[in-house]
């Protein structure tokens, strides 16, 4: 039993990092923007600056953030990360219950004014 502490604790520092990447070597941006969420809630966000993208399971916000400078040429004024739960599914056979896996969307803000086209 420890009362006093004995390591010391590691100070992060901002930056990159290893994991900001904005592009695979091949150049696509497939590793972070899966490509946009299309829900009838996704689409009455866009009305209000808005917009919705799948991304993969270790992007982070600074990823996405530039991901959508260099693909839509648009700033994000705000980007949130929301991580879904896999679903359990009825498989209708004698193996009874399967899992669906977990996804993961971002919404990304944009200032007044910008407009992303998906078509």
């Amino acid at each position: 039993m420890s009362i006093f502490r004995t390591k010391k604790q590691k100070t992060r520092t901002k930056g990159l990092g290893p994991k900001a990447k904005v592009a695979d070597a091949s150049g696509k941006l497939s590793t972070i923007l899966k490509g946009p969420w299309l829900s009838e809630k996704a689409l009455i966000a866009t009305e209000k600056g808005v917009y919705t993208f799948e991304v993969g399971p270790e992007v982070t916000k600074r990823d996405v953030t530039l991901a959508v400078e260099k693909f839509y040429k648009v700033s994000p004024k705000q980007v949130r990360m929301v991580n879904l739960p896999g679903k359990k599914v009825n498989l209708r056979t004698r193996r009874g219950f399967g899992m669906k896996s977990g996804r993961r969307k971002a919404y990304v803000t944009l200032k007044k004014g910008d407009t992303i086209q998906f078509a």
